[in-house]
Protein backbone atom coordinates (compact mmCIF):
# COMPACT_ATOMS: atom_id res chain seq x y z
CA UNK A 1 0.00 0.00 0.00
CA UNK A 2 1.38 3.27 -1.36
CA UNK A 3 1.10 6.25 1.51
CA UNK A 4 -0.22 9.19 0.44
CA UNK A 5 1.75 12.80 1.05
CA UNK A 6 -0.65 13.95 3.48
CA UNK A 7 -0.39 10.44 5.49
CA UNK A 8 3.38 10.62 5.42
CA UNK A 9 3.57 13.73 6.48
CA UNK A 10 1.28 13.23 9.52
CA UNK A 11 4.20 10.98 10.98
CA UNK A 12 6.52 14.68 10.88
CA UNK A 13 6.06 15.92 14.74
CA UNK A 14 7.79 18.80 16.18
CA UNK A 15 10.83 19.32 18.47
CA UNK A 16 10.09 19.97 21.71
CA UNK A 17 12.66 21.66 24.56
CA UNK A 18 13.34 18.06 25.58
CA UNK A 19 14.51 16.60 22.38
CA UNK A 20 17.20 19.42 21.75
CA UNK A 21 20.69 16.84 23.66
CA UNK A 22 18.75 13.96 20.93
CA UNK A 23 18.94 16.65 18.13
CA UNK A 24 22.58 17.05 18.81
CA UNK A 25 23.32 13.42 18.78
CA UNK A 26 21.43 13.14 15.33
CA UNK A 27 23.57 16.11 14.17
CA UNK A 28 26.86 14.89 15.09
CA UNK A 29 26.19 11.14 13.86
CA UNK A 30 24.87 12.75 10.68
CA UNK A 31 28.08 15.15 10.31
CA UNK A 32 30.40 12.16 11.09
CA UNK A 33 28.84 10.57 8.09
CA UNK A 34 28.21 12.79 5.69
CA UNK A 35 30.70 15.51 6.03
CA UNK A 36 33.84 13.52 5.98
CA UNK A 37 36.38 17.11 5.28
CA UNK A 38 35.91 18.34 8.91
CA UNK A 39 39.10 17.59 11.03
CA UNK A 40 37.80 16.37 15.05
CA UNK A 41 38.69 19.73 16.29
CA UNK A 42 36.34 21.67 13.70
CA UNK A 43 33.37 19.13 14.99
CA UNK A 44 34.20 19.72 18.47
CA UNK A 45 33.94 23.56 17.54
CA UNK A 46 31.04 23.32 15.88
CA UNK A 47 28.99 21.62 18.69
CA UNK A 48 28.12 25.15 21.07
CA UNK A 49 27.04 26.70 17.34
CA UNK A 50 24.74 24.16 16.91
CA UNK A 51 23.70 23.81 20.23
CA UNK A 52 22.42 27.44 19.94
CA UNK A 53 21.14 27.11 16.45
CA UNK A 54 19.06 24.10 17.76
CA UNK A 55 17.79 26.13 21.04
CA UNK A 56 16.55 29.28 18.92
CA UNK A 57 15.50 28.24 15.64
CA UNK A 58 11.72 27.20 15.90
CA UNK A 59 9.70 25.02 14.91
CA UNK A 60 12.14 22.50 14.02
CA UNK A 61 10.05 19.12 12.27
CA UNK A 62 11.59 15.64 13.08
CA UNK A 63 10.76 12.55 12.26
CA UNK A 64 11.01 9.90 15.93
CA UNK A 65 11.16 6.15 16.05
CA UNK A 66 8.52 3.85 17.68
CA UNK A 67 10.02 4.47 20.55
CA UNK A 68 9.20 8.29 20.19
CA UNK A 69 13.23 8.88 19.72
CA UNK A 70 14.43 11.38 17.25
CA UNK A 71 16.85 9.72 14.07
CA UNK A 72 15.89 12.55 11.68
CA UNK A 73 15.43 16.72 11.62
CA UNK A 74 14.62 19.52 9.91
CA UNK A 75 14.66 23.65 10.22
CA UNK A 76 13.30 26.30 7.87
CA UNK A 77 13.98 30.02 8.11
CA UNK A 78 11.63 31.55 5.47
CA UNK A 79 12.03 29.96 2.43
CA UNK A 80 15.47 28.04 2.97
CA UNK A 81 16.27 24.68 4.54
CA UNK A 82 18.14 25.89 7.44
CA UNK A 83 19.23 22.07 8.48
CA UNK A 84 18.32 19.08 7.62
CA UNK A 85 20.16 15.64 9.26
CA UNK A 86 19.72 12.40 9.80
CA UNK A 87 21.38 9.83 12.05
CA UNK A 88 23.67 7.95 10.64
CA UNK A 89 22.04 4.64 11.02
CA UNK A 90 19.03 5.99 9.40
CA UNK A 91 20.63 7.24 6.36
CA UNK A 92 19.35 6.06 2.94
CA UNK A 93 15.64 5.16 3.87
CA UNK A 94 14.08 7.97 2.81
CA UNK A 95 13.50 10.22 5.63
CA UNK A 96 15.58 12.86 4.09
CA UNK A 97 13.67 12.74 1.07
CA UNK A 98 10.12 13.02 3.75
CA UNK A 99 11.40 16.18 5.14
CA UNK A 100 12.58 17.93 2.13
CA UNK A 101 9.30 17.19 0.30
CA UNK A 102 7.22 18.40 3.63
CA UNK A 103 9.67 21.98 3.96
CA UNK A 104 8.86 22.43 -0.08
CA UNK A 105 5.13 21.38 -0.24
CA UNK A 106 3.89 22.23 3.45
CA UNK A 107 6.64 25.24 4.30
CA UNK A 108 7.35 26.49 0.85
CA UNK A 109 10.84 26.45 0.95
CA UNK A 110 12.70 26.79 -1.70
CA UNK A 111 16.18 27.06 -1.53
CA UNK A 112 19.29 25.34 0.74
CA UNK A 113 23.00 25.94 1.23
CA UNK A 114 24.73 23.24 0.77
CA UNK A 115 28.71 22.35 1.85
CA UNK A 116 30.02 21.59 -1.55
CA UNK A 117 32.44 18.87 -0.19
CA UNK A 118 29.37 16.96 1.04
CA UNK A 119 29.08 15.60 -1.86
CA UNK A 120 26.29 13.19 -1.06
CA UNK A 121 23.86 16.33 -0.06
CA UNK A 122 24.97 17.68 -3.27
CA UNK A 123 23.83 14.82 -5.19
CA UNK A 124 21.02 14.55 -3.09
CA UNK A 125 19.32 18.00 -3.50
CA UNK A 126 20.24 17.54 -7.44
CA UNK A 127 18.18 15.02 -7.72
CA UNK A 128 15.12 16.47 -5.79
CA UNK A 129 15.13 19.32 -8.68
CA UNK A 130 16.99 22.35 -6.98
CA UNK A 131 19.95 23.68 -8.87
CA UNK A 132 22.95 25.81 -8.29
CA UNK A 133 22.72 29.25 -8.03
CA UNK A 134 25.91 30.85 -6.39
CA UNK A 135 28.61 29.74 -4.59
CA UNK A 136 30.88 31.29 -1.64
CA UNK A 137 33.79 30.59 -0.54
CA UNK A 138 33.31 30.43 3.00
CA UNK A 139 30.59 29.14 5.55
CA UNK A 140 28.12 31.20 7.45
CA UNK A 141 30.43 31.26 10.36
CA UNK A 142 33.79 32.83 7.57
CA UNK A 143 35.55 29.13 7.90
CA UNK A 144 36.61 28.44 4.79
CA UNK A 145 34.77 25.39 3.28
CA UNK A 146 32.74 26.36 0.24
CA UNK A 147 29.21 26.50 0.23
CA UNK A 148 26.74 26.22 -2.58
CA UNK A 149 23.68 28.03 -2.53
CA UNK A 150 21.02 26.13 -4.12
CA UNK A 151 17.35 26.71 -5.49
CA UNK A 152 14.10 25.32 -7.12
CA UNK A 153 13.95 26.18 -10.00
CA UNK A 154 10.34 28.34 -9.82
CA UNK A 155 12.29 30.80 -7.27
CA UNK A 156 15.32 31.30 -9.67
CA UNK A 157 14.16 34.32 -11.28
CA UNK A 158 13.05 34.98 -7.85
CA UNK A 159 16.60 34.50 -6.54
CA UNK A 160 18.30 35.93 -9.75
CA UNK A 161 16.09 39.28 -9.53
CA UNK A 162 17.40 39.58 -6.16
CA UNK A 163 21.03 40.07 -8.21
CA UNK A 164 19.76 43.12 -10.07
CA UNK A 165 21.88 45.37 -9.22
CA UNK A 166 24.92 43.10 -9.76
CA UNK A 167 23.35 42.04 -12.99
CA UNK A 168 23.15 45.45 -14.50
CA UNK A 169 26.89 46.10 -13.81
CA UNK A 170 27.70 42.65 -15.13
CA UNK A 171 25.50 43.55 -18.32
CA UNK A 172 28.07 46.17 -18.79
CA UNK A 173 31.06 44.51 -18.64
CA UNK A 174 29.37 41.62 -20.06
CA UNK A 175 29.04 43.65 -23.35
CA UNK A 176 32.50 44.54 -23.18
CA UNK A 177 34.10 40.99 -22.31
CA UNK A 178 31.26 38.87 -24.86
CA UNK A 179 30.12 37.33 -21.70
CA UNK A 180 27.20 35.80 -20.73
CA UNK A 181 27.42 34.83 -17.20
CA UNK A 182 27.52 37.09 -14.17
CA UNK A 183 30.24 36.35 -11.82
CA UNK A 184 30.71 37.25 -7.93
CA UNK A 185 32.97 39.52 -6.82
CA UNK A 186 35.59 37.16 -5.54
CA UNK A 187 35.08 35.01 -8.84
CA UNK A 188 34.06 32.06 -7.27
CA UNK A 189 30.77 32.22 -8.72
CA UNK A 190 28.51 31.77 -11.85
CA UNK A 191 25.44 32.67 -12.77
CA UNK A 192 23.72 33.17 -16.11
CA UNK A 193 22.61 36.62 -16.92
CA UNK A 194 18.55 36.31 -17.52
CA UNK A 195 17.62 38.28 -20.67
CA UNK A 196 17.82 41.78 -20.69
Amino acid sequence: MKLTMSLAFSIITRAAARDVPRLLEVWESSVRATHTFLCEGAIESLIAHVKSELANLSPIHCLRSRTGEVYAFLGVGGPKIEMLFVHADHQGFGAGRLLTEFAIKVLRADSVDVSEHNESAVGFYRYLGFHRIGRSLHDSRGNPFPVLHMALPASYPAQVASLAPQVARARSVAGREGSSVLRTQDGSSKIPLPPP
